[in-house]
C-alpha cells in the first residue's frame, strides 16, 4: 500500500463474485439508465445458499431445528418467495407483513409472530392460520386466551418470551415471576393453548450469553413438561453477526480512524459501528454457538437439546441477507471543500439506514466510471445525498477512491440488503424511493433480471 493510499483506512468489502459479474457486463450501469435513479439490486441466489448453509449447521449438530426469515430486514417479496419454495418459516411483526408471507405462499404453521404489544388484527390473523405467537406479556397472553376461547379453530401456539437476565431494563419478554404466572394460566386454558416452549433475543453479538440463556431455557422447558404442557422448542431469535470486511482491514481501521477521516470532522467512536468484521458468521455463528458449553455446564448447547429432545427456532434477518443485494447510486456533482471532493447522489442517505442510527455504514463504496479513459490514482471524497439538509450523507468518511469521481458516474453500496435498503425509507423531496430489481442466473454472461414483487 502507498503512503497516499494509508492515509485513508480502507473497508474493502469481502468477495461477492455475483456483484462483480453485474458490474463488469454493465447491467448495473444499463438498470440506472432505464430506471432514472438510484435502486436496489437482490441476489436471492445468496440467500437460498444462507438459508441451506443454516440448516446444514443444525443437521452437522444433529439438533432438530427451524429457520424463519426475519422479513423485517428487507421488505423485498423475493426473499419471502425463496423461503416459501424452500419450506422454511418467515418472522413478522405486523398483520400486512403477515398477509404478504401468506401472499407469497408461506404456510401459515410456518410463521412466527413477533413484537411488543401486538395488534387484536394480528393476532386474529395468526390464530385463524397456525402461526406460533411470541408472547410477550402477561396481558398480551390474556388476549390470546381470550380469542382461542372464542371459535378458533385450532389451539393457540405460544411461545413465552423471557426477560434476559442481561438486559433487565428491556422492555420486551417477561421476568421469573410472569413466566411462572404466565406457565399457570396456559395450564387452565387448557387446549385452546399449545405451550410449545420459550423464546429470547438478545442484544449484541456475543455467544456465550446466548449459550447460558438457552440452558436455562432447557430446564425451563423439562419443568413445564413435568407440569402438563408440551415445551419442546426454543426460539434464539436472530443476532448471529455478519462479517463485511477482513480482520486486518477492520482492526487497521478501528485504530486509525480520526476526525480528518471525515468530512467536516465529523466524530464517530468504535462504540458507534456495527462490527463490521467478525471471526465467526453466519452458519458458522449458528455452529460455534451450538458448540459452545454454557457457564457450569459439562455439556454443549447441542448436547443440552438434544438430550432434552428441545427444538431449536432462529430467527435470523440479516446472517440470510449476507451479500444477497447491493446499492446504486448515479453521482449528480462534484465539489472541492477544505482540499478535498465532496459528491452528491441522486438519492439520500434514508435508503442506506445506518446513517440514520448515530452511525455509518461503513464498507467502501464502488466507484464505476461511466467513461473508460477514467485516470488511476487515489481521489478522496466523502458522499452527500441530493437534500436539502446538512445532515444527510451518505458517508462521511473520506473514500480513497481509484479513480477521480465525475457526475454520470456510479455508486455501488455493497452488501446493503440486511436492514440497509428500507428501514428508513422516505420519499423525503417527493424523490421516488428506489426499486428493487431482482437479479438472478448470475453465472451467465447475461444476468436475467425482473422487478420485485413487493404487494405494497
Amino acid at each position: 500500500m502507498d503512503v497516499a493510499t494509508a492515509r485513508w483506512p480502507a473497508l474493502p468489502a469481502l468477495p461477492d463474485p455475483a456483484t462483480d459479474r453485474i458490474v463488469a457486463c454493465g447491467l448495473a450501469a444499463e438498470l440506472s439508465h432505464a430506471l432514472g435513479g438510484p435502486f436496489h439490486f437482490l441476489l436471492p441466489d445468496a440467500f437460498t445458499a444462507n438459508l441451506a448453509a443454516f440448516r446444514a449447521a443444525l443437521a452437522d449438530a444433529r439438533v432438530p431445528g427451524f429457520v424463519h426469515y426475519a422479513k423485517k430486514a428487507n421488505k423485498a417479496a423475493v426473499f419471502v418467495e425463496r423461503a416459501a419454495a424452500a419450506g422454511a418459516g418467515v418472522d413478522v411483526a405486523s398483520a400486512a407483513e403477515l398477509r404478504e408471507a401468506l401472499g407469497h405462499g408461506v404456510r401459515g404453521e410456518h410463521l412466527m409472530v413477533t413484537g411488543p404489544a401486538k395488534d387484536p388484527v394480528l393476532l386474529r390473523l395468526a390464530l385463524a392460520h397456525g402461526a406460533t405467537v411470541a408472547v410477550d406479556a402477561l396481558d398480551e397472553l390474556d388476549r390470546v386466551i381470550s380469542l382461542a376461547r372464542s371459535g378458533a379453530a385450532r389451539p393457540a401456539r405460544v411461545l413465552l418470551r423471557v426477560l434476559p437476565g442481561t438486559q433487565p431494563h428491556s422492555r420486551f419478554g417477561m421476568d421469573d415471576g410472569e413466566l411462572d404466572t404466565a406457565l399457570a394460566r396456559c395450564r387452565a386454558a387448557g387446549e385452546a393453548i399449545r405451550t410449545e416452549g420459550f423464546s429470547f433475543h438478545l442484544s449484541g453479538y456475543a455467544l456465550q450469553p446466548r449459550a447460558d440463556l438457552t440452558a436455562r431455557l432447557v430446564e425451563r422447558c423439562r419443568r413445564a413438561r413435568e407440569a402438563g404442557l408440551p415445551a419442546d422448542r426454543i426460539s434464539i431469535g436472530g443476532g448471529l453477526p455478519v462479517s463485511y470486511t477482513d480482520a486486518a482491514s477492520w482492526h487497521a481501521f478501528l485504530e486509525t480512524q480520526r476526525p480528518d477521516h471525515y468530512h467536516a470532522g465529523k466524530r464517530f467512536g468504535a462504540g458507534d459501528f456495527y462490527p463490521y468484521h467478525s471471526p465467526v458468521a453466519g452458519a458458522a455463528a449458528l455452529t460455534a454457538l451450538l458448540a459452545t458449553r454454557p457457564a457450569d455446564r459439562a455439556s454443549t448447547v447441542a448436547e443440552l437439546l438434544r438430550e432434552a429432545g428441545i427444538a431449536l427456532l432462529l430467527e435470523p434477518g440479516r446472517a440470510l441477507l449476507d451479500r444477497a443485494g447491493a446499492t446504486v447510486f448515479r453521482i449528480q456533482g462534484v465539489k472541492e471543500r477544505d482540499g478535498h471532493r465532496l459528491l452528491t447522489v441522486d438519492g439520500t442517505s434514508l435508503s442506506l439506514s445506518e446513517q440514520w442510527f448515530n452511525s455509518e455504514y461503513l464498507p467502501d463504496p464502488r466507484l464505476v466510471p461511466a467513461r473508460p479513459d477514467a485516470p488511476t490514482g487515489v481521489f478522496p471524497a466523502s458522499v452527500g445525498a441530493a437534500t436539502c439538509l446538512e445532515s444527510d450523507m451518505l458517508t462521511w468518511r473520506r473514500i480513497a477512491f481509484p479513480h477521480p469521481p465525475r457526475a454520470g458516474d456510479l455508486l455501488l453500496y455493497p452488501n446493503t440488503a440486511g436492514y440497509q435498503m428500507d428501514s428508513n425509507e422516505s420519499p423525503f423531496h417527493d424523490l421516488p424511493l428506489p426499486p428493487k430489481v431482482v437479479v438472478d442466473r448470475t453465472e451467465q454472461v447475461r444476468p436475467r433480471w425482473r422487478l420485485d414483487r413487493h404487494f405494497t
